[in-house]
């Protein structure tokens, strides 16, 4: 039984936390499964033939700059070194590594990941932020992978047209092609979108859309799947989608285990908006109203009708409700909405409170009323979104104590 090559792409301009993000969590699921944590056994078609180990990449600094040396070469040896030589001369290294090939307890043969990266012509890149990255190879001498991985970043303009139609060529030898951000320019450059629904980036949406007039953009989705085309919006969603993948190919157990020692939950629902209600819509200008927005966030449970809110902030409920949506952007009833399902979601992944009590806590009244209102904003319902995203108490790192 094959590992799982798992193969990013990177390029001058590319954002380092679109690679780095995905690269722990994969890496991570590799030494979990080589320390014996249970999994399910994959269809044999789901694995590729097993890549040739890489060469250690290396890095030096250079005053002034930042620089990163990827190496995630081997089975289950994966490894990120950030290092950060400014003028106050801090040095900050962060370095997940696994050793030892990974196989079941069973001895059945290797399932974990084997993680790659590769540039167009193996020579290093600078990513958006200064980071120097050197890659394990150059595409050409990549093995066929499992996974295809493009990440985003603000070079995703400027790409070399031989990494495009490199990405075209190899897309069909995958078991199944990934972009983070705006990484899904390149996919729909090589026409691996067409005719396909996918996300990216908020700030990105109009533009593909634009561009690419043949794919199906979802603007306000994590991640969207499609086929065999998995495609995530900003930064922390190619984690949220990278965790989806590795919940699937190794079992719930690993996710969680991954997704706790990154202090993240296992995974938002692809179909969760990009944001909070606070990051989705504005501060306001008059302090009444900020007023009356944070009163909202730490009084979910009250009466929060405009008649309420009105009051609060001594304007009449007409006024109140044209000048909360000019400068807050959506009407008050509708920020209400989104600030009780914050809470609750909040109240269901990090207490023991019962389906009940959270209703009433959050303004809901009764539990039916919230479990429409999550079925309607994210397609689970309450209990459901509880067993998937609060992470379990009694899971053992699989790092080792954390310090």
């Amino acid at each position: 039984m094959s590992d799982r090559t798992v193969l990013i792409v990177l390029f001058e301009g590319v954002q380092s936390l679109d690679v780095t993000g995905p690269l722990e969590v994969f890496a991570g699921a590799a030494k979990a499964v080589a320390a014996g944590v249970p999994t399910p056994v994959p269809a044999a078609s789901a694995l590729t033939t097993p890549a040739p180990a890489a060469s250690a990449a290396t890095a030096t600094g250079v005053p002034g700059t930042a620089v990163a040396a990827v190496s995630a070469n081997a089975t289950a040896n994966a490894a990120v070194t950030v290092t950060a030589d400014a003028a106050a001369t801090a040095t900050a290294t962060a370095t997940a590594t696994a050793t030892g090939p990974a196989v079941r307890p069973d001895g059945s043969g290797p399932v974990a990941y084997r993680v790659l990266t590769a540039t167009t012509d193996g020579a290093p890149v600078r990513s958006s932020s200064g980071l120097l990255l050197t890659p394990d190879c150059a595409l050409p001498d990549a093995p066929a992978p499992h996974t295809l991985l493009v990440p985003g970043g603000s070079g995703i303009h400027r790409i070399d047209p031989r990494l495009t139609d490199w990405v075209r060529e190899a897309a069909p030898c995958a078991r199944r092609v990934v972009s983070v951000c705006s990484g899904a320019y390149v996919l729909a450059e090589a026409g691996l979108l067409d005719g396909r629904r996918a996300a990216t980036h908020w700030s990105r949406c109009e533009g593909l859309a634009r561009r690419f007039p043949a794919v199906e953009v979802v603007p306000d989705a994590i991640f969207v799947r499609d086929g065999n085309v998995a495609t995530s919006a900003g930064v922390t969603a190619g984690i949220d989608l990278a965790l989806a993948l590795v919940e699937e190919d190794v079992g719930r157990d690993v996710a969680l285990m991954i997704a706790r020692h990154l202090v993240v939950f296992l995974r938002r629902p692809g179909n969760q908006t990009q944001f909070s209600a606070q990051l989705a819509t504005q501060t306001a200008r008059r302090e009444p109203l900020r007023e009356v927005q944070q009163w909202i966030a730490e009084h979910p449970g009250d009466d929060l009708s405009v008649e309420s809110l009105a009051r609060r902030a001594s304007l009449s409920p007409r006024h109140f409700a044209r000048a909360f949506q000019a400068e807050v952007g959506c009407p008050p009833g509708r920020y209400v909405d989104r600030v009780r399902l914050e809470t609750a979601r909040r109240l269901l992944e990090d207490t023991s409170d019962g389906v009940e009590e959270i209703s009433r806590a959050c303004g809901y009244g009764t539990p039916e009323a919230m479990r429409r209102a999550f079925l309607r904003a994210l397609g689970t319902g309450p209990a459901e979104y509880r067993r998937r995203f609060r992470p379990l108490e009694t899971a053992a790192a699989p790092y080792g104590p954390t310090p």
